[in-house]
């Protein structure tokens, strides 16, 4: 798995791509998410559209990531989730916690709620 972290303005963009398994990189994931949150950065998108695979761990990165946001005062959004990922999201009641939109775009509107 690979990710990238963006800056944009006041938005947080983390691009995830490949099998979101959180044993591999989990701690410096959440690393990044604390020095997001000390430059007081509280809007996080999170774009997951290739993510093939997400594991327990993995949902427990996405889990702690948004814990950390609203803990801050802040949000998070996931991006573009595959049909599989959908799912388990569904499976897992996530998709109750988590807003979800088609694009960034829509992430952006759904941040400035």
């Amino acid at each position: 798995m690979t990710f990238n972290f963006k800056q944009e303005n006041d938005l947080t963009i983390i691009q995830f791509e490949g099998d979101l398994i959180g044993e591999e990189n989990g701690p410096e994931i959440i690393a990044q998410v604390n020095d997001t949150l000390n430059n007081n950065i509280t809007k996080c998108a999170i774009d997951i559209t290739d993510v093939r695979y997400i594991n327990s761990s993995g949902i427990g990165v996405l889990i702690t990531i948004l814990t950390k946001f609203r803990n801050n005062g802040g949000e998070v959004v996931l991006i573009n989730p595959s049909d599989h990922v959908k799912k388990l999201l569904v499976i897992t009641k996530l998709n109750a916690i988590f807003a979800i939109a088609d694009n960034l775009d829509q992430a952006k509107e759904e941040l400035n709620k």
